[in-house]
């Protein structure tokens, strides 16, 4: 089979995602934070009518396209902001050092399952830096036979040998999205009910849901999902509607109550699902029940089609391959619910542990990268503040500061994947940043990618926490930087960064 076309999902919607892994598909998720109503609003305007004149169909086709647009519109940033990558890029290669291939050596002669450095109890988080788990930091030892453990080799000191290259031949020589001949495929979704001649979106408190589910008992009506999908490469829409109609049975007012305490119907279209607690109600679907979930299989099979796609060219997962990711997995210490992670956590294509040359575990199937943004005095030019995330509880070495970034998805670069997770994590929006550089520690079938950047002449870069995966994020001083509770990765190499941070700034000036 050939390399699967990537699919990015427009919406966080758990039911849609579960639909499409049902289907063989692990989309990439990007939400796309349209305004609905603002939406509505516009393409009203501009079509000389009210929203009320609106009918469902063209209501929800709106929308769909809306947020398909929008994250097409993110993902040409990230790509543009690649794309125009200035300075080097330095490529570390520590399992070639003598001093490693000794140790390995050694190990191997000894039948010792872990090479060289024992004891120092670091590992990988999701965003592939280096760690030091919460028992090694309780000074507990590590029981490295157990496989569960993600743990790195401790490199500090290796006198590692590098590669020196032009920045733009991560572009030019690697998979990435400038380089596509076809897909990324963007998918947008969007659903209401329509009953009795009115549209029903989501009700959003308990008092509208009360008022619909009681209309509804007993009665049918229609639901509607628009559908838009955008070929990446080369920018090609295909548009359509499904609908079904749906009949509710004769429940009660105490169902009613009791549905509605558990918070489902509060953010669905029409106030109820299929697949949830929401089903039981539901005596008979006439029509496509996927569009009913919130995404179209058949009507999503012909529209990838139009763009030239065949739908078994988005298959990239095997049937139960998916699983959720959980603290024990994932080899973190966790004590308490403020250290598990969110049960909403999004499984991305990319995501999963790597066994490595190195005799450890890491994260991304493809590698992971992050990013290190600089700001510099506009007057002086020299570097200022870096931002740093502040980890969450739940994550490996949780409480730690480190730079935001993970996994590199599929169909993407390393520097791709840096800014796509800079902006989940972090908000550092690829049209206001420049990269000038990065560093890529290479264990052979793993590697993690450091990208260097600044903010650009008259731009600014306002981060903050966009997902569960930190407490905070924040503009650090650089002086300041050694004195947080660093992840172990970046304590490490925090001064040969902070370095190149002021190398690149200089030559920055000189040009």
């Amino acid at each position: 089979m050939s390399v699967p076309i990537p699919l990015i999902l427009a919406s966080k919607s758990r039911p849609r995602r579960d639909v499409l892994y049902s289907a063989g598909i692990c989309p990439t998720i990007r939400v796309s934070h349209v305004d609905e109503p603002a939406a509505l609003k516009t393409a009203a305007q501009a079509a000389g009518v009210t929203v009320d004149e609106l009918t469902v169909d063209q209501r929800v086709m709106i929308l769909a396209e809306a947020k398909a647009q929008a994250v097409h519109r993110a993902y040409r940033d990230v790509a543009a902001t690649a794309a125009s990558a200035t300075g080097e890029r330095v490529i570390a290669y520590p399992l070639r050092a003598p001093e490693v291939q000794a140790e390995d050596a050694a190990a191997a002669v000894t039948g010792s399952e872990e090479p060289g450095r024992q004891g120092q109890g670091e590992g990988r988080d999701g965003s592939g830096q280096s760690v030091q788990s919460a028992a090694t930091a309780a000074a507990a030892p590590i029981d490295y036979s157990k496989d569960r453990i993600a743990t790195t080799r401790d490199f500090s000191g290796v006198d590692m040998p590098t590669v020196t290259e032009p920045i733009s031949n991560v572009v030019a020589l690697q998979p990435g999205l400038t380089r596509s001949s076809i897909g990324p495929l963007i998918v947008g979704c969007d659903s209401m009910f329509l009953m009795d001649g009115e549209c029903y979106g989501k009700p959003h408190s308990p008092e509208v849901a009360r008022e619909r589910l009681r209309r509804m008992r007993g009665a049918s009506g229609e639901l509607w999902t628009g559908h838009c999908v955008i070929d990446f490469a080369s920018g090609r829409v295909a548009r359509g509607a499904s609908h079904a109609v749906v009949k509710f049975g004769d429940y009660s007012d105490k169902d009613i109550e009791r549905y509605i305490a558990t918070g489902e119907p509060l953010e669905v279209a029409g106030s109820f699902t299929l697949e949830g607690f929401g089903g039981a109600f539901i005596d008979g679907v006439e029509g496509d029940p996927h569009g009913i979930i919130g995404i179209s299989l058949p009507l999503l099979r012909k529209l990838v089609k139009e763009l030239g796609v065949d739908w078994t060219d988005l298959w990239n997962v095997q049937r139960g391959e998916i699983a959720p990711e959980s603290a024990d997995a994932a080899g973190i210490a966790a004590a308490g619910k403020d250290n598990l992670p969110p049960i909403e956590n999004v499984h991305q294509p990319g995501d999963g542990w790597v066994d490595c040359a190195c005799g450890r575990k890491h994260w991304g199937t493809n590698g992971a990268s992050g990013i290190l943004l600089a700001r510099r005095d506009p007057a002086t030019g020299k570097v200022t503040h870096v931002v740093m995330q502040h980890r969450a509880a739940w994550s490996a070495e949780g409480g730690t500061w480190g730079i935001p970034g993970g996994a590199t998805a599929d169909g993407e670069s390393p520097i791709e994947g840096a800014l796509r997770e800079s902006y989940e994590e972090a908000n550092i929006t690829p049209e206001d940043i420049e990269v000038v550089g990065s560093y890529r520690e290479d264990h052979g079938p793993w590697a993690y990618t450091t990208v260097f950047a600044f903010e650009k002449p008259g731009h600014r870069v306002d981060p903050r926490p966009n997902d569960d995966e930190s407490k905070e994020i924040s503009w650090i001083p650089v002086d300041q930087v050694p004195s947080l509770r660093l992840l172990t990765a970046m304590k490490t190499d925090w001064p040969r960064f902070a370095a190149r941070l002021d190398e690149l700034a200089r030559a920055a000036d000189c040009q």
